[in-house]
C-alpha cells in the first residue's frame, strides 16, 4: 500500500443564492409591498479526521474540491435553498495549510474532529 502524506487541493465553498425583487399582488390588498425571497447560503467545505484512514491517498486524484451554491429566493418571502456542504475525510494528525501564504489554517487531531476550509 502506497503512503501519501502531502496533498495540494483548490477549495471552494458555494455561493449564496440570488434573492428575488418581487411584489405582492392580492385583489384586495392595494399597494401590498415586497415579497421577495433572500437567496440561500452557498455550502461550506469541512475537513474531518476519519480514524479510519493512514494516507492521503484517496486525495490525490481530486485537485478541485468545491461545494454547492445556494438557490435563489422564492415570490411570498420564501428562502432559496441552501448549497450543500462537502466534507473532506483525512488521517488524524492532518495538518491543513493555505498553500500561497503558508499559514496553517487548522489541525484535525481526534477522529471526529471538523474544520471549516
Amino acid at each position: 500500500m502506497k503512503f501519501l502524506d502531502r496533498v495540494d487541493l483548490k477549495v471552494s465553498s458555494g455561493d449564496g443564492g440570488k434573492g428575488i425583487v418581487a411584489w405582492r399582488r392580492e385583489k384586495y390588498v392595494p399597494k401590498g409591498g415586497p415579497s421577495g425571497g433572500d437567496g440561500g447560503d452557498g455550502g461550506s467545505v469541512f475537513v474531518e479526521a476519519d480514524e479510519n484512514l493512514y494516507t492521503l491517498m484517496d486525495l490525490s486524484h481530486n485537485k478541485h474540491v468545491f461545494a454547492d451554491d445556494g438557490k435563489p429566493g422564492g415570490r411570498r418571502e420564501q428562502t432559496g435553498a441552501s448549497g450543500e456542504d462537502v466534507v473532506i475525510r483525512v488521517p488524524p494528525g492532518t495538518v491543513v495549510k493555505d498553500k500561497h501564504t503558508d499559514q496553517v489554517v487548522g489541525e484535525v487531531v481526534e477522529p471526529g474532529e471538523r474544520i471549516v476550509v
